[in-house]
């Protein structure tokens, strides 16, 4: 690492998820939720906890402990000097976006917030407020700008590979998760077609 300590990025990440786990639990009143519904969706999520609980941390820790290379094979070195810094700039830029990012979207959904792909509840608003004003599916937004950065920051095809997984899940799962709310009629039409699905302005 040429950006930052990998030991003061470890600790970061660390901080950002307890952060992060504390807006989800505040909003929503829960930690983790039960994934549900069909088994693609069920894929989704768990992959999506998979890599919010189980690689962002493991990945923090062997920074801390100047580790990460030696569990990963797949680690690239990029000897000009000038590129690895603007690939860590830019990882580093991608991964806190990502996390203030889902940190608001969380916020904006409140007690509306389900796992992806769930049907709206009787008792489910629908949002338009917040980063859902431009985007409908911000948080899936936050969690491949959380990947993507992780990615460059480490230099990883491992972590790229998780990246390019989580961006193909979501894109199967979005068409399962808009025909769920349709049940919010023409009101979610309209919203659908003044919003982008996953990037301001790119419909």
């Amino acid at each position: 690492m040429h950006l930052m300590d990998q030991r003061i990025l470890g600790i970061a990440i660390l901080c950002l998820l307890g952060m992060l786990v504390t807006v989800k639990r505040t909003a929503s009143g829960s930690v983790l939720d039960e994934p549900k519904g069909s088994l693609m969706i069920q894929l989704v999520n768990i992959f999506n906890l998979f890599f919010l609980l189980i690689v962002n941390p493991a990945a923090a820790v062997l920074l801390i402990f100047r580790r990460l290379e030696d569990f990963d094979p797949t680690h690239t070195i990029i000897d000009a000097r000038s590129s690895l810094v603007a690939l860590e700039v830019a990882g580093l830029v991608l991964y806190l976006i990502g996390f203030l990012l889902m940190a608001w979207a969380l916020l904006s959904l409140g007690r509306n917030y389900q796992l992806g792909g769930t049907a709206p509840r009787d008792t489910d608003t629908m949002i338009m407020a917040g980063p859902y004003r431009l985007i409908r599916h911000p948080m899936y937004t936050a969690a491949l700008s959380i990947s993507f950065g992780l990615a460059c920051l480490v230099q990883s095809f491992a972590f790229f590979t998780v990246f390019c997984i989580y961006l193909m899940l979501i894109l199967l799962l979005i068409p399962l998760e808009e025909e769920g709310l349709q049940a919010y009629g023409e009101k979610y039409a309209a919203y659908k077609q003044r919003t982008s699905k996953l990037f301001p302005f790119v419909y």
